[in-house]
């Protein structure tokens, strides 16, 4: 057995618990890495230490983790720009005057959330340091900023036809059992590509989740604690509960200069933005060159399709290239509009990155406590995904209810363990032979094969971006806490009752339109759930 079978839930629970005792992430987080230890130790505290000291060197020395550790500091420097030179402060100033509501500025979070779905760190950080002065203005709460950037991340990646997570699931898909035969012929007569097209319509958890959103928003129905910071912000002017919930990251004290206009601020968002997007294909085709095959980058760019370029790339490096143009950028710009002085540069930029310090400390417990969970008992973890997936291909479930059995192992697991695509690589491989060989043991034909399939593999992927959308110890939810500047706890504790009741409405139509394998029928239980929720739920849970 390569798991520790039960005894791996401990770690990721004591933290989840501890967080909500204690207020204190990084001592949660620093215990449940600890206890994991220990398990893995056999009791022994002495190698639990070194074993915990180990996990979070070997994580941050890894080096996608590093590059998108600089990214955050570097981006945090980067608001420390905007906020002593007050360009934030004027960007919100003059977007409030436009937007005379809250609801107007939740809704262009929305949008920007919705069009920048390259990649979902960068979403969260971008549009939060966007909006974060906008909302400040029209009195959004943070947790309701920080709500919106964690369900246009995740949820708006994995139905975007490019981005890293789209080869991700393509790739697993790809090579699953069952999706191919021994002469590798598709035996679904699709390829990956057009299977994973086909199965947006089925993602019911990610498009249910921007439905909430867009809901909530239009209708203000809100309920549980997101009421509460919102009645808190409005009650008094604060836009995240301190007290309640504890210190902010990312957070800066703005100091105002006259001089400073709204484009100050939307000139290094648009550098960074572009620069992104340009290096995104750019990384590819640098990476292609190998001096044997392919000798130049003229060959390097001939040799893919642009589209293949932004499918294939190593987005931790194109962000990092882009982050480091965009500070340097910016600091010249600056410098050149007399904004800041040169010591005053400094100050900002040593500011900033001071204010990420906690949510970068977060980030790098979280690796670690990921790692642990999900790395096989055999490569010293705890195995935990092996476990859970083991009791589901270990049963002879009725193929009506698999999909809505698969959408809760995948939700458990990615909640458990805070990552999507590690639940995709584990859960997809399981998934796709069992729902093969069902439909293939029943005799249906092509176009209801396929109907299972694709409805059974997307509430895996389903289940396992609810994970990645809820998990409080998801990198997702950390960054979209820092982007908006609120406690991580409040995001948390504000976003779970939503996400949750989400992901109940998809399971019931899993149930419902798995057992019918109609899409149809899935999305009108999908939107009664909804419905009755948006009119019931602000009744019944008060804030």
């Amino acid at each position: 057995m390569d798991s520790f079978g039960p005894w791996g839930i401990i770690p990721p629970l004591l933290t989840i618990v501890l967080a909500f005792i204690t207020k204190d992430v990084i001592v949660s987080l620093f215990l449940g890495i600890f206890s994991g230890a220990l398990i893995v130790g056999h009791g022994n505290p002495l190698s639990a230490l070194i074993c915990l000291t180990d996990l979070i060197s070997d994580n941050l020395a890894d080096g996608w983790n590093i590059r998108i550790f600089l990214f955050c500091a570097l981006l945090g420097s980067l608001v420390g720009l905007l906020t002593k030179t007050g360009a934030a402060g004027s960007f919100g100033r003059w977007a409030s005057s436009k937007l005379k509501n809250s609801r107007g500025s939740q809704l262009l979070a929305f949008f920007f959330g919705i069009i920048i779905f390259i990649d979902d760190y960068f979403n969260s950080l971008t549009v939060g340091t966007i909006m974060r002065p906008v909302c400040d203005k029209t009195k959004v709460p943070r947790a309701k900023l920080a709500y919106i950037l964690d369900s246009t991340a995740a949820p708006v990646c994995i139905i975007a036809p490019i981005s890293s997570w789209v080869v991700t699931v393509m790739s697993i898909v790809r090579d699953a059992s069952g999706f191919r035969d021994a002469a590798g012929n598709y035996t679904l007569g699709i390829n990956e590509f057009q299977f994973f097209i086909r199965s947006i319509p089925y993602n019911l958890y990610a498009l249910g989740t921007l439905l909430m959103v867009a809901l909530v928003i239009l209708l203000r129905r809100d309920f549980g604690p997101m009421k509460a910071s919102e009645e808190y912000a409005l009650k008094t002017g604060k836009m995240y509960n301190e007290e309640k919930y504890g210190a902010s990251s990312g957070n800066l004290d703005e100091d105002v200069v006259s001089r400073a206009k709204p484009f100050d601020m939307l000139f290094p968002i648009i550098v960074l933005i572009a620069t992104a997007i340009l290096f995104f294909p750019l990384t590819t085709w640098f990476g292609a060159i190998d001096g044997e095959s392919v000798t130049s980058f003229a060959q390097a760019v001939r040799s893919m399709s642009i589209g293949d370029a932004f499918n294939n790339t190593d987005s931790s490096k194109a962000l990092m290239y882009a982050i480091v143009i965009t500070v340097a950028v910016t600091y010249i710009y600056y410098l050149c509009r007399r904004l800041l002085t040169l010591p005053e540069s400094s100050e900002a930029l040593r500011n900033g990155i001071k204010s990420m310090v906690p949510a970068l400390v977060i980030l790098a417990m979280a690796w670690a406590i990921g790692s642990l969970i999900k790395t096989p008992k055999s490569e010293g973890g705890l195995g935990l995904g092996y476990y859970l997936s083991s009791l589901v291909s270990g049963g002879s479930f009725p193929i009506g209810i698999l999909p809505a059995i698969m959408f809760a192992f995948s939700a458990l697991i990615a909640f458990s363990t805070g990552t999507s695509w590690g639940t995709f690589s584990i859960m997809i491989p399981i998934a796709m032979p069992i729902a093969t060989a069902l439909a293939s043991s029943r005799n249906y034909g092509d176009a209801a094969a396929i109907n299972i399939v694709l409805i059974t593999i997307a509430a895996v992927v389903g289940g396992a971006v609810f994970g990645d959308h809820a998990s409080p110890i998801s990198d997702t939810t950390i960054l979209s806490s820092t982007g908006a500047g609120v406690p991580h706890l409040e995001h948390v504790a504000t976003q779970m009752p939503y996400a949750l009741f989400v992901a109940a409405s998809a399971f019931i139509s899993f149930v419902v339109g798995g057992l019918l394998m109609n899409l149809a029928v899935c999305w009108l239980v999908m939107l009664a759930c909804m419905a009755a929720g948006i009119a019931f739920l602000p009744k019944i849970i008060r804030s």
